[in-house]
Formats: structure tokens, sequence, C-alpha cells
């Protein structure tokens, strides 16, 4: 395989710590000596304009996020000879959908279906993903599973529950449900909630606030480091991924090769990635089934042990090696089309 020079497109780079920067910084390590020793170290960029010499020496550009990466992708098929041919798919150009492409904005954003359209190949990152773009789109969509290192089951403590969640207050995260749910529990003193994330919304960081105040078992705990989180994610009996949307959450496959259950929002990046047949479902906004959830996950250890077990089966899935092996593939089908 000839020397590939590849660009990467990241919204967000290393100061936000959120999906889209773990996802590049993943990638670029899989990618570092692909087709050999001396191969180009790809490049991590926010903004891809073609107008500098690295730009132009690029041959594959890996852009995550159709709407937000939008001018990046529409810098590169102008490059590329086609701006008068708009929906021409441009040689060597990826474009990595995330939740809100998927599940909002390919519906509404004129920019976000332009980048889909002009895209040689698309990515969904869980089974369910490409379901959401139009028919003529599915045969140039893959699904590539993210992935994360396994850590060994953590010996927890059989005398309470400690869910966790882990996510930014924004909307798309639903916090409120969390949060709902733990106002819900005041009466169980053997389940703890900590919650871990920036408060991105004003208004539901101050509900974080407030509801730590008046529920003693509910700890937000802010934002952490990666690493400190990985490590509360493998020390909790479960985590809760409350999303009202996902393209495929990290935190979600960080918990099953920890060990950790799920309890998720039954959405359809969430069952993308742990199965339609998962038993660790509420339906999304409702505090009292995730309540209810957490109260069985306490009072029943055989249904908290048959969710671990149900994650362990979708574990597989989420090896980096796995991972590797399918973005090998996609960058060399890149690469072929520009020979």
């Amino acid at each position: 395989m000839p020397k590939t020079r590849i660009v990467i497109v990241s919204p967000a780079l290393q100061d936000a710590n959120n999906g889209n920067w773990q996802t590049a910084r993943r990638w670029q390590k899989f990618l570092t000596g692909y087709a050999g020793s001396g191969d180009p170290v790809p490049r991590i960029v926010q903004h891809w304009r073609g107008d500098t010499a690295a730009d132009q020496s690029d041959e594959v550009m890996l852009a995550l996020h159709a709407r937000r990466s939008a001018d990046s992708v529409a810098a590169w098929h102008t490059a590329h000879g086609l701006g008068s041919v708009a929906t021409r798919p441009a040689p060597g150009l990826c474009v990595v959908l995330t939740g809100t492409d998927l599940y909002r904005d390919i519906h509404t954003d004129s920019q976000a279906q332009h980048s889909i359209a002009i895209a040689q190949k698309l990515v969904v990152l869980q089974e369910l993903g490409a379901q959401e773009l139009p028919s003529a789109l599915r045969s140039k969509t893959t699904a590539i599973f993210q992935s994360t290192s396994s850590r060994a089951p953590y010996a927890k403590s059989g005398r309470h529950l400690r869910a966790l969640m882990v996510g930014h207050l924004r909307d798309e995260k639903s916090p409120q449900t969390y949060i709902e749910a733990a106002g819900l529990l005041t009466g169980r003193s053997d389940i703890f909630l900590d919650h871990i994330g920036d408060g991105l919304d004003p208004a539901l960081a101050q509900l974080a606030t407030d509801t730590a105040e008046a529920c003693p078992h509910y700890r937000w705990l802010g934002g952490m480091p990666h690493a400190i989180t990985r490590k509360r994610i493998q020390r909790a009996h479960v985590l809760v991924h409350a999303s009202r949307m996902e393209g495929g959450a990290h935190v979600v496959m960080e918990a099953v090769c920890s060990a950790t259950p799920v309890l998720a929002s039954r959405i359809a990046g969430n069952v993308g990635m742990l199965g339609a047949a998962y038993d660790g479902y509420f339906d999304w906004g409702d505090a009292a089934a995730l309540a209810k959830l957490m109260v069985r996950c306490r009072d029943e250890p055989t249904f908290l042990a048959h969710l671990a077990t149900q994650c362990a089966i979708r574990a597989p899935l989420f090896a980096p090696q796995a991972e590797r092996a399918s973005l090998l593939a996609l960058v060399a089908q890149l690469a072929s089309a520009r020979a």
C-alpha cells in the first residue's frame, strides 16, 4: 500500500475532551504508519481550507460531523475541481456521522445534507445508523464501532448500588431525566447517584446544584479528566446513559469494556450499540422507569448480573483491533479512489 497523507477534521480539539476529540486522536494513532513505518503521521485539524502547503498535500480526509465540519468538506470538494458539480462525490473524502448529524441535522440542515451527498464514503458508529440515511446513500455507508481498552472487573460493594452518569449538562444528553430519578429515589439510602460533566447549560447546571442540595445521595461532580472518569465508570455498579440522540456514545462502550452494566434510553444510537434484546433500556425521558431499573438492580442481584452478561457478549464489538481493521480497510478504499 503506498504512503498516504491523511487529515482528520475534528470540530473539537484536545481542550474539549469530548467524543469527537477522542475519536480523532484514537484514529490518528491507528493510522500512524498504517502502510509502513515511513508513513506520515495523520494531521488533526479543526478547519481545512485547502490554502496551505500541508492542506494541498493531503490525499484522504476523514471529517467528523457533517454539519460542524461542512466548510472543510466543501473546501475539499472544491479543491478537487468539483465545485460546479454540486453532488458529485469527491475522491478521498469520508464524512463520519455523529448523533446530532443522523437524528437531526441531515433532515433539516442544508450544509449537513451537502456534506453527505459529496462524500465518497460515509461512516456511522453503530449498527442502526445507516437506517437513518436516505436509501440512495446507504451503499456508500459503513459502520465502524469505536473502541476502547478493556478493564478487569472491579470488586464492588454489596451494601449499596452506585449509579454514574457521564455527560456534559446539555439538552442532547438529557441530564434532567437522571436528576429527576434522583429525586424519586430520596427514600433509598442504599442507592447513590454520581454525575460527571461540565455545566454547559446554565439552567441544567442550576438544576443539578439544587438537586444535590436537596438529595444528599445525588452528587454533581463537574467535569473530570478522562482517566479519572474511566476509573469511576469501572467502580460504578451501573452507568446511566439517558441521551435523546447519540451516534455511538464513548461512555457506553467504556462501561461495557469495564464490566459495568448500562441503563440506557431506548434510542437508536444506544440500541445500535447494546443490541435490540438488551434488557437495560428505559423510554427516553422516563425518569420513573429509570428509577425503577436502578431499584431492580439494587434489589435483584441476579438482574444486575444478567445485564453484565449481556454487555459482555457485546464487548468484542468495541475491541481496538476490530476498529483498527475496519478503519484501515476504509482508508485503503479512499486512497485507491485517488490512484
